[in-house]
């Protein structure tokens, strides 16, 4: 039994759906070929992921190439109702995501998108295979492989694949670089501000800006800062990353130190306590948190929320702590992803990409279901070729090609100086 909040929302939500889908030329070629090859026929698939018009659209192309298709939220503040009303009457995926909703809640549409007993996973933090290795050992039988989509979750799966637990193979789209450096840079950097201004309505010009984690998405982040005109700072622990922002023209410095003068933080680490609330006391009054990053662990919410002697909320997705030395920090979004909690998520042209390379991912995982073992498994640079080339066209870019003398260099190694 589905999970929305009310189907009549669908009608707002098709025109939302139609409207990104026109700017998702390289998916809606997939939709076209999935509906005459019927690629994913028999198959039954399970998706964990944001409900938002671009998802939707790859729903369709999913449906459309003969699949079974059950859908979850992989956030409980990223639902879009009304998209999960008409992905639900119009698109005819099964949908368990509700926006809000509480943890138990959150779960409960996890395990309800098991019930098609999936033999494809496809999965946006990897809690749906998490539940499935735990919760729900009986279906990893029947299941072929999965997909995930973003960096925490590709972490995650890598732990389990290093301790032996995964028990299917995976293709990592955050790994294909149709994604990570379009979608990670361009559309994580973009929303990130959009939840910003959504939420704040703040300058940003002239502020002080810190980025939590300089990795593809904590890039986006500051660039995009950076050409609103913001004075960023970049806090890392990794010396590499924190040596590319440096020459990148940006400050470096600990958090401990960028605390105490930034205006706004946002964290994109894939990782726990960013900011602490050791932070958070020494922060200016007025200062802004937010997180973009998956889970909402990067900013310590909890003993902020204890420690504070009030809360308000002074604009949507934007609540007001006060703390006993009488400061004040705004906290965005619940410290969940800002850019889809505030704002409309990543733009639907760089989704275009990160869905469209996840279909081809399955359609593969079910053409080499013989030859794959269980663990991670590389998006092959076909399938990445494959996306860029039909981006390219649908932008009317046209390319060198190398000639059979410029190849045979490149293959040789006997050619010297």
């Amino acid at each position: 039994m589905s999970m929305v909040r009310d189907l009549s929302l669908a009608d707002e939500g098709k025109l939302k759906v139609e409207f990104a889908g026109r700017r998702m030329p390289v998916l809606s070629q997939l939709v076209e070929r999935f509906a005459e090859t019927k690629p994913f026929l028999g198959q039954r698939i399970a998706a964990c992921l944001h409900v938002t018009t671009e998802t939707a659209n790859a729903c369709r192309a999913l449906v459309a190439g003969g699949a079974e298709l059950a859908l979850c939220a992989s956030n409980p503040l990223s639902t879009k109702d009304d998209v999960a009303a008409t992905i639900q009457r119009d698109i005819g995926a099964e949908v368990f995501a509700i926006y809000g909703c509480d943890r138990d809640t959150y779960y409960q549409q996890v395990q309800g998108v098991l019930g098609v007993r999936p033999t494809i996973v496809i999965d946006d933090g990897a809690d749906l295979t998490t539940t499935i290795h735990n919760d729900y050992p009986h279906l990893l039988d029947d299941i072929i492989g999965a997909t995930e989509v973003t960096s925490t979750g590709v972490l995650r799966l890598r732990n389990m694949a290093e301790d032996g637990a995964l028990r299917y193979p995976v293709l990592p789209t955050n790994d294909a670089a149709t994604k990570h450096l379009f979608d990670n840079r361009y559309g994580t950097g973009q929303n990130t501000i959009d939840g910003i201004l959504r939420a704040t309505n703040m300058l940003l010009a002239g502020s002080v800006f810190v980025v939590a984690g300089y990795g593809w998405c904590g890039r986006g982040v500051a660039m995009r800062a950076r050409g609103m005109g913001a004075n960023v700072i970049v806090t890392e622990v990794d010396p590499i990353r924190a040596l590319e922002a440096k020459l990148d023209g940006l400050d470096v410095m600990p958090m401990d130190r960028a605390a105490e003068i930034g205006d706004i933080f946002a964290t994109v680490t894939g990782n726990r306590d960013a900011i602490t609330l050791a932070h958070m006391e020494r922060m200016k009054d007025g200062a802004v948190v937010c997180n973009s990053g998956h889970f909402d662990v990067e900013i310590q919410v909890t003993a902020l929320q204890e420690r504070a002697t009030e809360r308000r909320e002074l604009r949507p997705n934007c609540v007001e702590y006060t703390l006993p030395s009488g400061r004040h920090v705004m906290l965005l979004a619940e410290g969940r992803l800002v850019g889809q909690s505030a704002a409309e998520a990543h733009p639907a042209e760089v989704m275009d990409m990160t869905f469209s390379t996840q279909a081809l991912a399955v359609q593969y995982l079910i053409e080499q279901r013989s030859e794959l073992k269980p663990g991670i498994v590389p998006i092959t640079r076909s399938i990445e070729n494959d996306v860029a080339s039909a981006k390219l066209r649908a932008y009317g870019v046209e390319i060198d090609q190398l000639s059979a003398d410029q190849h045979e260099y490149l293959t040789d190694w006997r050619v010297g100086t």
